[in-house]
């Protein structure tokens, strides 16, 4: 003889259609029953009883108001969101949602299958670890919620969720509660205590990509610090640079009131090595209030969200580098486009003329420029060539870069052996000759460079390490007849110190 569930079984084979269909409803019915019966005990399901507890109604009269941020913008969400508990509820503490697979959901989603599954359950926030300064970091929340009250005083549950794997690299603010308008209202002011708070302002900043999904990443890079005596350029160069960007920083607001225009364009341009970075570096020294963001290689692409950054954050400065490769001159094409190039100029032209923005572009190839770049006011105003050093520059660069070293040389002879090399040459030529006064002396103690730098020099403009020449800043070529420059021919007259033209 068969058991009862046995029998039961065998019933339910001889079930009709209708009555199958019956039946099924009938179990439906039973779990949404049951899920609702968990869900009014609070020892059952703690996480809905938080939630509504807080808010005083039912999860089902809950209206969630979300806002996505760009992933880098999670430091300045948890800021902002420290800034109004502080001001509203400083006492709340965050709790969190536990369970598998919170990778999928959203808070409100996480929160509604905890009422009919049991998928989720009261936990503690979750926290992650992000950079504000190039050596300091913060925790932040990367899942949760806290209990808050709108200006009104209505209770809302602000919620932070991070970016994760399952999802694109966003980051999310989700404000719960019974009245949308209530919600909102935190929102609006969550998004501007994040802009008081921004930990980007005054800082250096550097966008980069990442092979995992294409994330764009934010870095913090330490602030240089140089003083004019550290930048070797031709006579009246770097004034005239000071005078541009600096310049009008200092006096923007009386620029505004007399109605000129804020934003400006520089443009700095030679060969490899003669100090086009260094110059830049120099700038982020001087503009310590300034927010400086850097742009290059395949980080290129996101020259958008950088602008918008810089005209969030202004004064700030955009610094391109090698920016001919992506603004090269059409004619020069010989396939399509580069699409970069029109982000470039839409992005130039839509800081606005009022914002205290200033656009730093580097290249080795002016000439291969497109010239829309310069066409319109506002994009570049100011070209500066940085060039080889002269026979004066490349004394002043000797004595820079051996700083720190007890150097007893002869430099005339130095002088005119690098005839042609670049900044980046002469900086190389004295750690060989400080690494072989080191080698030659074991005893410690400021390494003593002699007249062998000379011969340093000479090895260095050695045929044999022609490509050496030219990846830091030589020419190409055989040493020459004795008595000529060992790096080949020198740049014809007027290429060298030219200094600096305007374009308009």
């Amino acid at each position: 003889m068969r058991d009862d569930g046995v029998q039961g079984v065998a019933a339910m084979g001889e079930l009709s259609g209708d009555e199958a269909k019956a039946l099924a409803g009938s179990l439906r019915r039973l779990l949404q029953l049951s899920a609702n019966l968990v869900e009014r005990d609070g020892d059952a399901a703690p996480l809905i009883a938080r939630v509504r507890e807080h808010l005083g109604c039912d999860l089902s009269q809950v209206l969630s108001v979300a806002t996505r941020f760009e992933a880098w913008e999670h430091v300045n969400l948890h800021r902002g969101v420290d800034a109004y508990l502080a001001a509203h509820t400083p006492d709340a503490e965050w709790f969190g949602v536990g369970g598998q697979h919170r990778g999928h959901e959203d808070i409100m989603g996480m929160l509604l299958a905890a009422r009919h599954s049991m998928a989720y359950e009261l936990g503690a926030a979750d926290y992650a670890t992000a950079a504000v300064g190039p050596e300091e970091s913060v925790e932040v929340v990367q899942l949760g919620l806290v209990p808050t009250t709108a200006p009104d005083g209505t209770p809302v549950l602000v919620g932070i969720r991070g970016t994760n794997d399952y999802a694109p690299p966003m980051c999310r603010l989700e404000v719960l509660a019974a009245d949308r308008a209530a919600a909102r209202a935190v929102g609006g002011e969550i998004e501007r205590l994040m802009r008081e708070h921004d930990a980007f302002r005054r800082q250096v900043l550097s966008f980069g990509v990442s092979e995992h999904r294409g994330n764009e990443l934010v870095t913090f890079l330490p602030r240089p610090s140089l003083e004019p005596d550290d930048v070797v350029l031709p006579d009246g160069v770097l004034d005239s640079i000071e005078q541009h960007v600096v310049g009008i920083a200092e006096h923007s607001e009386r620029l505004l009131a007399a109605g000129q225009h804020l934003k400006r364009g520089l443009l700095l341009h030679g060969p490899p090595g003669t100090g086009k970075t260094h110059t830049v570096r120099y700038l982020m020294s001087r503009l310590r209030d300034c927010t400086v963001i850097l742009l290059t290689g395949q980080a290129m692409r996101l020259i958008g969200q950088a602008a918008a950054l810089a005209r969030r954050l202004q004064p700030s400065m955009i610094v391109v580098e090698d920016v001919d490769l992506v603004a090269m001159d059409r004619g020069f094409a010989a396939g399509p486009t580069n699409p970069l190039l029109f982000t470039l100029l839409d992005a130039m032209d839509g800081v606005g003329a009022d914002a205290d923005v200033t656009f730093v572009l580097t290249t080795n190839r002016a000439d291969e420029l497109e010239r829309a770049l310069a066409d319109r006011p506002g994009r570049i105003d100011l070209a500066v060539e940085v060039p080889r050093p002269d026979a004066d520059g490349r004394l002043r660069l000797l004595r820079l870069y051996g700083r720190g070293v007890d150097l007893r040389a002869d430099l005339g002879p130095v002088v005119e052996a690098t005839e042609g090399v670049t900044a980046s040459f002469i900086k190389e030529l004295l750690r060989r000759a400080v690494l072989e006064a080191v080698r030659a002396d074991g005893a410690g103690g400021v390494p003593v460079v002699g007249d062998e730098l000379a011969d340093v020099a000479r090895a260095m403009a050695d045929e044999r390490l022609s490509l050496t020449n030219v990846l830091l800043g030589g020419q190409p070529g055989p040493a020459g007849p004795p008595g000529a420059a060992p790096f080949g021919p020198v740049p014809e007259p007027g290429t060298v110190n030219r200094g600096y033209y305007t374009f308009g």
